[in-house]
């Protein structure tokens, strides 16, 4: 099986021409993120070397697009995964597409998850206006994400993850889960997106108003919604942003071990098996 990357890359832009097609038709706001949003400021486009696709919507936004997509989005074509649904103990939202696989490096507990080709969908919640609110919000958000990649099968040699992950057990998610989406807080100075984009608190946070006005920024031929403030956005996610990554760095993070982009995941279940854990670490940028 040969892989091409351009072609996986043209899998996604397939994806999210779908999600803007439903967001149009029923006004539902959402914004390029993360490493697509820097694609599409610094290349026009996907990162050469990224095999990843990221969108986020407000939160009162996102709910709607899970309500309606479940109805509007092609079937046939597309699989939408959405957070803490059947098979997807996740806490953020994917749109899968049928007949092709992405195989991670983890053994799943539940091998009815589907792993097709995908474009991530992230929640931005609103964040408490007192500080120690905020605090507390993201260490609630890390527990949550602990106990969702433990329930998916993630494993790790690292002793303070391990630890983590049990003392995660003790909490209830749809609790912590309700206390990081902060959902009466929809007035607040500021939100987060502590389940999407970066590890650190100081990174995931960022005044109402970059989320609430867009422009249009051309992304492989198409033009997609992006935050106005996406300049700093992205110096907050990514430092000098314009300064790509060193060519020795690129392409060590890989989000598929395994892609098919012509047949299904279904095919992989025994390889999966016997795939060996291994954790990537390095920025997009």
């Amino acid at each position: 099986m040969s892989y091409d990357l351009r072609e996986h890359q043209q899998v996604m832009l397939e994806m999210l021409r779908e999600v803007d097609r439903i967001c149009k038709k029923h006004q539902i706001q959402y914004t390029l993120f993360a490493g697509t949003l820097l694609g599409a400021v610094r290349h026009q486009g996907f990162i050469p070397w990224d095999d990843d696709l990221d969108i986020v919507m407000l939160r009162p936004e996102y709910e709607r697009f899970l309500k309606i997509a479940a109805q509007e989005i092609d079937t046939r074509a597309f699989y939408l995964q959405a957070e803490f649904s059947s098979h997807w103990p996740m806490f953020f939202t994917k749109l899968r597409r049928n007949g092709t696989a992405c195989i991670e490096r983890y053994v799943p507990k539940d091998y009815d998850t589907h792993m097709g080709v995908y474009i991530d969908i992230f929640p931005c919640d609103n964040l408490y206006d007192q500080p120690l609110l905020r605090k507390m919000q993201f260490w609630a958000s890390k527990l949550v994400i602990a106990k969702a990649l433990s329930a998916r099968g993630y494993s790790t040699d690292n002793i303070k993850k391990k630890l983590f992950i049990l003392l995660s057990h003790l909490f209830p998610r749809k609790i912590l889960a309700s206390f990081v989406r902060n959902e009466r807080g929809n007035h607040t100075k500021k939100v987060h997106t502590f389940f999407a984009a970066s590890s650190k608190y100081s990174k995931n946070i960022y005044p109402r108003e970059w989320f609430l006005e867009t422009k249009k920024l051309l992304f492989e031929g198409y033009e997609f919604p992006a935050p106005r403030q996406y300049h700093e956005i992205l110096m907050q996610l990514y430092g000098d942003y314009q300064v790509p990554t060193p060519v020795s760095e690129r392409g060590k993070k890989v989000h598929g071990e395994i892609v098919d982009l012509s047949h299904p995941y279904t095919l992989y279940r025994d390889v999966q098996k016997n795939l060996k854990i291994k954790e990537f670490t390095r920025s997009i940028r």
